[in-house]
């Protein structure tokens, strides 16, 4: 009778935590914090850029590498200028030209291009002569170059222009709209809004749908409803073209929680999908409601208020980026995101949480926006056996593949 064996039993487990992190300048260095409102990097660095899927561009003594967020170095600074990740692939100068690097640092070779453009949405523009086309992150071409001129990309669609026409198309290249229009909007529930010499309409399934008396029309953002233009005042139509709201404001923005701020005069209030007002006209200025039911509106500064018009932080804030902050703030930059608001007060940047309070308590001397990371874990496991009797042992193993967090790109053109 075999003598009984005790063997080993190895688990091994790769997971990936998905967290948020803010890069913030303090005492004249850069540090990273996270929404808890500790520092996950303390500040250490003279410059660097924000995480992008899990890495962050810092200098070092002149030269810029990568990080992991927790500080160690990914790729080391041997580069003269970087940019940030997208779609697993950075463009970086080294030397004196821009080439591309993927995650592990390693070069990669694009198709031939006049020009290295940054990556978005999995897609790259390649440019050869006076056209411009398509190329995923293995560097294959998904678009042979067809095009002027390509737009970046939003949300998987992109405005594209041949001959002075605009039309779009989807990142595998493919044409959504012909290139037929004198002007055009963004994709939104396969329509868009486009112009055809002086006349503005919606163009769904190849049609041309006009927009009675419209001399502009702004693109849909998250409702069936956009806001348009007509005899020089503001109105709102639905995604087929009809005016739902008539033109009688003298500014507006995009509808969210079905409610948008419209101008009249010079104040600033909030109306339904049936024009009734929800919040009378009464600030200098208002912005849209973020998805947790706040909304930044200015008397002489900013505050916040909540879908019945309370004003639930009082305004004593700013709410514009200034020129530290690498990334242009655009409408849906200026309120709650995640469950955050970037604000400036009294000379200091900080994050407020819903209720008004102040993230850690601390205020910075510059902030950028939160940005999703990823760290990788690895946790083992091991485990005593005892086999049955007349049983040989058999060592087992067990991997368990990381999984990924996408994050949506904002796509950058290379100057």
């Amino acid at each position: 009778m075999k003598k009984p064996l005790i063997f080993l039993f190895v688990l091994f487990i790769q997971f990936v935590n998905s967290q948020e992190l803010a890069l913030v300048k303090k005492n004249g260095k850069i540090g990273y914090i996270s929404k808890d409102g500790n520092f996950k990097i303390e500040p250490q660095y003279k410059s660097a850029k924000s995480f992008s899927e899990g890495l962050a561009a810092v200098e070092d003594n002149g030269k810029w590498g990568f990080i992991d967020v927790k500080g160690t170095w990914v790729i080391p600074a041997t580069f003269k200028d970087t940019k940030e990740f997208n779609s697993g692939i950075a463009v970086v100068q080294k030397d004196k030209d821009w080439v591309y690097i993927n995650t592990k640092g390693e070069v990669q070779t694009p198709p031939p291009t006049e020009k290295l453009f940054d990556f978005n949405d999995g897609v790259a523009f390649i440019r050869q002569g006076k056209k411009v086309g398509l190329i995923n992150s293995k560097m294959a071409i998904v678009l042979e170059p067809k095009y002027d001129q390509i737009k970046s990309f939003e949300n998987g669609y992109a405005r594209v222009e041949n001959n002075k026409k605009w039309g779009i198309i989807n990142t595998s290249g493919k044409e959504l709209v012909e290139p037929v229009y004198d002007e055009i909007g963004n994709y939104f529930k396969n329509t868009t809004w486009a112009r055809k010499d002086k006349t503005f309409g919606l163009v769904s399934s190849g049609n041309f749908i006009v927009v009675d008396g419209a001399d502009k029309i702004w693109d849909f953002e998250t409702q069936d409803l956009t806001y348009a233009r007509k005899g020089g005042k503001i109105g709102f139509i639905d995604i087929k073209g009809n005016w739902t709201i008539l033109p009688i404001y003298d500014k507006a923005k995009a509808f969210s929680k079905n409610l948008a701020p419209v101008c009249i005069g010079s104040k600033w209030g909030y109306i339904n999908p049936k024009a009734d007002f929800i919040i009378p006209p009464t600030y200098s200025d208002a912005e849209v409601f973020s998805t947790n039911g706040l909304a930044p509106v200015k008397e002489k500064n900013w505050g916040f208020i909540n879908e019945s018009g309370k004003l639930v932080i009082p305004t004593q804030y700013g709410i514009t980026a200034n020129s530290f902050v690498i990334a242009l703030f655009v409408q849906q930059d200026k309120g709650f995101i995640d469950g955050i608001a970037r604000v400036k007060n009294e000379g200091k940047w900080g994050f407020l949480r819903p209720d008004g309070t102040v993230l850690s308590n601390q205020w910075f001397e510059n902030a950028e926006l939160f940005s999703k990371s990823k760290e990788r874990n690895t946790v083992s496991e091991v485990a005593a056996e005892k086999p049955k009797a007349e049983t040989k042992p058999t060592a087992k193993s067990e991997t368990k593949p990381a999984t990924k967090t996408a994050t949506k790109p904002v796509a950058k053109k290379k100057k």
